[in-house]
């Protein structure tokens, strides 16, 4: 997947919100109820890095391969960052963004949760 690929699968589930934040962080989130679950940085150096959250049992797997490394200030909630996203084979990128997405949904209300049933 390329970045738009990314960016659409993203704004695709359902609830999913798109913010463009300015200086000094750069970055395009993608947000349930304003939670995040991803992010790209937009700005230079890192232009188009994508996160998102990482599973406690994830975190370490991914961080252990080359070209996924712990999200800037953001790894002690396990966010890691993926420096190219079209390294990663398509599917394991959707499920590693699905799992991210999951995880703002459990922390819903029950009602929201039911009206998200989705996967």
């Amino acid at each position: 997947m390329n970045t738009d690929a990314v960016k659409t699968f993203c704004r695709a589930l359902p609830g999913c919100s798109e913010t463009l934040v300015g200086s000094p962080g750069n970055v395009l989130r993608f947000t349930l109820q304003d939670k995040p679950f991803a992010y790209f940085k937009t700005s230079q150096p890192e232009q188009w890095r994508f996160s998102f959250r990482a599973s406690a049992e994830r975190f370490l797997e991914l961080t252990a391969q080359p070209g996924i490394k712990p999200a800037r200030y953001m790894q002690r909630w396990r966010w890691v960052t993926v420096v190219e996203v079209e390294r990663l084979p398509d599917d394991d990128l959707k499920a590693l963004i699905l799992e991210s997405y999951r995880q703002v949904i459990q922390g819903l209300s029950k009602r929201r949760q039911g009206e998200l049933a989705l996967l």
